[in-house]
């Protein structure tokens, strides 16, 4: 039996990572460690919360007593590193502690690893670890920086970061390649591009889309919407995760993309549209209106509404995963023109979660952040 330790295994991508793992593999334990900040809650899991092979503890990355007694009691044989604060706006406001939770915090979950799974030293004086282990470290592409009209990121292209959060997610890879480098630790390292998909708090651009539909309110866009972002189904990522950790070679780095540039105006637009043709093919979403009502007239992109753009707002990003695709056989399977329907579908079918995830400090922080434009 293998054994996981999913950090961060309550938020967006660690959550439909738990989901995806416990349907594919019999024989695993996973142990999931979730600080439940406002994007981390249990909810999200409460299916899983009552398989036998899944335990919960609450708990932050930094704190060391916390996770070595995880250690102590179970034979971890994996660590898949989710646990981050992942909000470039947050980033901007208070920068402090996006760099206590993501760099100190995996500093702290590798000097960990490295001491319960040492069993010895080489003729070098290196560690020696049992074998089979593996420290996985899901970062991001906006630790490349930002990318002109043209080109992709590949894992040699320098790091660049342009914002506190993306700052942050390159200095934990940095930490992360330096106990490869220093103490020979089995690592890897994922860089992702924008993940949409089931579960994503809706901070993030479509789900805030969906959520302030659904609400009759405008729809922020920073700029004039001409970002480029490359999205990635989280299904798709989940299992390419997997991939990596399986059968990745020690201490790589692998970038995982899902071919899908699209600006950030042409998203809004496409998910205006597939609201109100989903309304239209199916009357009973409409019950999801807080504007009652069977006129659906209004779901149009007279909405858009454009804000003041992010400090230090990264114009593209573009991942080329052939290193992952010709390595390990992984390629994104989701088409976003499928995955957008998906996701649509799943929030309209799923605004309990909405609901429960947007009360208290959330709504607080989006009447600061956008008030009711």
């Amino acid at each position: 039996m293998k054994h996981y330790l999913v950090t961060g295994g309550a938020g967006f991508i660690g959550a439909n990572f738990v989901k995806y793992l416990l349907k594919k593999h019999e024989d695993i334990q996973l142990i999931v460690l979730d600080d439940l900040t406002y994007a981390g809650n249990l909810g999200t899991i409460k299916e899983e919360l009552k398989d036998a092979r899944f335990v919960f503890i609450k708990g932050n990355i930094v704190d060391h007593q916390v996770v070595a007694k995880i250690f102590e009691k179970y034979p971890i044989d994996y660590v898949v590193n989710f646990a981050a604060e992942s909000h470039v706006d947050r980033s901007i406001e208070n920068p402090q502690l996006f760099l206590q939770t993501n760099i100190l915090g995996t500093q702290n979950l590798l000097d960990i690893a490295k001491k319960y799974w040492t069993t010895g030293k080489d003729e070098n004086g290196y560690p020696v670890y049992r074998k089979s282990v593996k420290y996985l470290q899901v970062s991001t592409d906006e630790v490349y920086g930002s990318l002109g009209e043209t080109g992709y990121f590949t894992e040699k292209t320098p790091l660049d970061p342009r914002s506190p959060y993306s700052a942050s997610k390159t200095g934990a890879d940095l930490i992360v390649s330096a106990y490869s480098e220093t103490y020979n630790l089995p690592v890897n390292i994922t860089r992702c591009s924008n993940n949409y998909g089931p579960y994503h708090f809706p901070e993030k651009l479509i789900p805030l889309i969906i959520k302030n539909i659904l609400e009759g309110e405008k729809l922020p866009v920073y700029g004039d919407g001409s970002n480029v972002r490359d999205w990635l189904y989280v299904e798709d990522h989940c299992k390419a995760i997997d991939l990596v950790i399986l059968n990745g070679k020690i201490g790589e780095v692998y970038n995982i993309g899902g071919h899908n540039e699209k600006k950030n105006i042409d998203i809004v637009k496409l998910t205006i549209a597939t609201i109100r043709r989903l309304m239209e093919e199916n009357p009973d979403y409409k019950k999801t209106l807080k504007k009652k009502g069977n006129d659906i007239s209004w779901i149009n992109n007279d909405l858009i509404t454009f804000v003041k753009d992010r400090l230090g707002h990264d114009h593209r990003y573009a991942i080329d995963p052939a290193k992952i695709t010709n390595e390990l056989g992984w390629y994104p399977e989701t088409k976003f023109e499928d995955g957008i329907v998906k996701t649509i579908r799943w929030y309209l079918e799923n605004q309990h979660w909405i609901e429960e995830v947007t009360s208290g400090e959330y709504q607080r922080y989006y009447e600061q952040m956008y008030g009711n434009r």
